[in-house]
C-alpha cells in the first residue's frame, strides 16, 4: 500500500476574507463547489487559453491551499499578486514537499479529484509521510492518464482540454469570466480539442520526449515512463486514423499501443472528427 513523497511540490496559502472571490474570478478551477476534504487540479492561463501555471488546490478552513511545481512558486507568487490589486487576500510560501498515498495506506490529506474519476482515492498530504519510491506514482498517474506539467507537457504549450482538465474537475463552464477562458469555453463548444493524454504501452519504452510517429508522421510526445507504461499528449485524429488503417504506432523505433482513460468516456475518431465525451 503506497504512500510516496513528492520533494520537488511547494504549498502556497491563500488568505483573506476575499480569497475565495480573488480565486474564483482567476483560477480555471470551481472553487465554490470544492468540498471541504477534496483536492481539486487547476491552472491559471494566459489570455490566450494556454497553461501558465498548473497546481492543485484545496481549502484548509477559511483558507485555501495551492500546490505546486516547487520551481514555479515564486513565480506564481508574483502571478498572483500582480492580479491582487485592492483584493483582501495574502499569499504565503509555506512549506515544500507533499505526500501521496492510495489503497488506504493513509487516512489523512484531501483527495486528488483527478483519480477520483478512475474510482481511485488518492490522498494529497503536506510533509513527508512515505517512503515509496516516486517511479510507483508515476505508474499510477500513466496508467489513470494524469498528466503534469514539466515531465508531461511544457508550460505555455498546452490547453487545458490537452490535459483533461475539461473532465477531470480542473475546469469550469458554469462559472463566471477568468484569464483565457473565452478561448477555453470556444473550444469547449465548437468541441475543436484534437490533443488528449493517453497511456502508452509498450516493451522498453524510450526517454520521455521521443516522438509518437505513423507512416512517420508525428503524432504526439512521449512523457512520464514507468517501466512498460507511460503518458504522451497526441493527436486523436491522427492516432485514430492510424489504428483505423492498421498502421502501427511508434515511439522512436518501438511499438507502443496507445488508449485514452477509460474514465474519460473520450474515443479515438476514425476520421477527422473530434472525440466526444
Amino acid at each position: 500500500m503506497p504512500a510516496v513523497f513528492l520533494r520537488d511540490r511547494a504549498l502556497i496559502r491563500v488568505s483573506g476574507v476575499e480569497a475565495q472571490s480573488f480565486l474564483q474570478n482567476l483560477i480555471t478551477t470551481d472553487i465554490v463547489s470544492l468540498g471541504a476534504d477534496e483536492a481539486r487540479p487547476g491552472a491559471l492561463l494566459t489570455p490566450q487559453g494556454k497553461i501558465l501555471f498548473d497546481f492543485m488546490i484545496w481549502r484548509d478552513g477559511d483558507d485555501f491551499v495551492i500546490e505546486a511545481d516547487d520551481g514555479q512558486r515564486d513565480a506564481l507568487i508574483k502571478r498572483l499578486t500582480m492580479y491582487k490589486l485592492r483584493a483582501v487576500v495574502s499569499f504565503s510560501a509555506e512549506g515544500s514537499g507533499v505526500t501521496v498515498s492510495w489503497d488506504g495506506e493513509r487516512e489523512a490529506g484531501w483527495k486528488d479529484s483527478r483519480f477520483a474519476k478512475a474510482g481511485i482515492t488518492v490522498r494529497r498530504e503536506p510533509g513527508e509521510h512515505g517512503k515509496n519510491e516516486q517511479i510507483a506514482y508515476a505508474a499510477l498517474r500513466a496508467a489513470n492518464g494524469v498528466a503534469v506539467s514539466g515531465a508531461d507537457y511544457a508550460l505555455q504549450d498546452a490547453f487545458p482540454h490537452d490535459v483533461l482538465m475539461d473532465l477531470n474537475g480542473g475546469l469550469s463552464f458554469k462559472k463566471g469570466c477568468y484569464v483565457g477562458q473565452e478561448v477555453v469555453s470556444r473550444m469547449q463548444h465548437r468541441g475543436t480539442a484534437r490533443r488528449r493524454v493517453v497511456t502508452v504501452t509498450g516493451h522498453d519504452l524510450p526517454a520521455a520526449g521521443t516522438e509518437i510517429t505513423a507512416a512517420g508522421k508525428p503524432v504526439g510526445l512521449l512523457g512520464s515512463v514507468a517501466g512498460d507504461t507511460g503518458l504522451a499528449i497526441v493527436r486523436i485524429d491522427r492516432a485514430g486514423e492510424a489504428m483505423a488503417l492498421g498502421t502501427q504506432l511508434l515511439a522512436g523505433e518501438t511499438p507502443v499501443t496507445l488508449a485514452l482513460p477509460a474514465w474519460s468516456g473520450l474515443v479515438f475518431p476514425s476520421t477527422t472528427d473530434e472525440a466526444s465525451a
